[in-house]
């Protein structure tokens, strides 16, 4: 519980869903907090209710991860600021749903920006300190979707296994230098995921909260975990793609995912 005592955390989509939820649970264990996603408004008001409430330093930054290149602005932020992160959670990202064809070409150039390429540059400015000072943590928010391909979804569930890849190759880098990383794969998790994607086509299961999912996620960080799968049962859905020819997993998750009442609009997730 005090493994988080005066450590500066830095959280990325923090405006909702997991990443508030990281910020809050982060926060009542006595981190401070770096705040990262594009609501400058939502972010402001939640490090004045964090630091009021827990006696933490909690500064927010706006910015659109998106963009090339704004994730190294984000980690010279925080050193201008004086912050040596010491904890970093990868949590913004979004998805997209649809025939991928018929989904914007820059909708899905700004998925990978996200998902991936923000993932890669925040932890790349960060990584180095923490081995410096031989100690740190990074969470990388995968998915479910990293265990297959996702017909229908097919630029997310990417993009999901590559931070599922990438996470397990840094967190064997890192073992025995006092940095630990781990991949979170959640399911469905009670966000505004479907709210903005505008159906519930891609809805499957009973979502978890989000409180559970970071709950899990710090529980496995301090087991030393390269990767946690959120729920027994996403678990069991997780593993069961091993077991099948990969051509027979696509085209079982594209009928599950096939667009049943025209075509789908993107979505914003956590």
């Amino acid at each position: 519980m005090n493994a988080f005592q005066n450590r500066t955390a830095l959280v990325t989509g923090a405006s909702s869903g997991i990443g508030e939820a990281f910020a809050r649970t982060l926060a009542a264990r006595g981190a401070h907090l770096v705040l990262v996603a594009r609501s400058a408004g939502k972010l402001e008001a939640l490090a004045r209710e964090l630091s009021a409430s827990h006696g933490i330093r909690a500064e927010s930054i706006a910015a659109d991860l998106s963009r090339p290149g704004a994730g190294a602005e984000v980690s010279r932020e925080a050193e201008r600021r004086g912050l040596a992160v010491d904890v970093l959670v990868n949590n913004a990202g979004f998805g997209t749903y649809g025939r991928f064809e018929e989904l914007p070409a820059e909708r899905e150039h700004d998925e990978v920006q996200l998902n991936v390429a923000a993932v890669v540059d925040l932890t790349r400015a960060l990584l180095p300190g923490m081995l410096a000072r031989g100690r740190g943590a990074v969470v990388n928010v995968a998915s479910t979707a990293a265990f297959q391909p996702v017909p229908y979804m097919a630029v997310y569930g990417a993009t999901k296994a590559f931070v599922l890849s990438f996470s397990e190759a840094l967190w064997a880098e890192t073992r025995g230098r006092g940095v630990s990383v781990l991949a979170l794969c959640p399911g469905q998790t009670e966000t505004r995921f479907f709210e903005a994607v505008g159906t519930d086509e891609a809805r499957f299961g009973r979502p978890e909260t989000s409180e559970v999912v970071v709950d899990r996620a710090l529980r496995a960080l301090a087991r030393g975990k390269s990767y946690v799968v959120s729920g027994s049962r996403n678990w069991l859905v997780a593993q069961s793609a091993r077991f099948t020819p990969r051509s027979v997993t696509a085209l079982v998750t594209g009928m599950l995912f096939r667009p049943r009442k025209g075509r789908a609009s993107p979505a914003r997730a956590a």
